[in-house]
């Protein structure tokens, strides 16, 4: 089995990451894909100190409406989490 995973980028908050994810989810499905999500492996991904892109269903940025905002330190090190989880369990479905 393959693995797969989301970075996700929407223009804002409530703009879709987990519908994106759960979407994602169908998609993999059909491809008989294993969906790897980040879920709570860092607890950064719930913190409220700054706004960020992460959910369980996967890393992300908030792009703004415009596409201008770059991804933060934190959803820079949210996806670099996320990319060793991701890893880990992409070389246990190899074995």
């Amino acid at each position: 089995a393959k693995a797969a995973g989301c970075f996700f980028s929407t223009g804002s908050q409530g703009g879709g990451q987990e519908t994106m994810g759960l979407t994602a989810v169908t998609f993999f499905s059909y491809q008989g894909m294993v969906f790897v999500p980040m879920g709570y492996i860092d607890e950064r991904s719930y913190s409220f100190d700054e706004p960020h892109g992460a959910s369980p269903y996967g890393c992300g940025t908030f792009a703004g409406i415009d596409g201008s905002r770059k991804p933060s330190e934190l959803e820079k090190g949210l996806a670099v989490s996320h990319g060793k989880h991701f890893g880990t369990i992409a070389a246990k479905l190899a074995r």
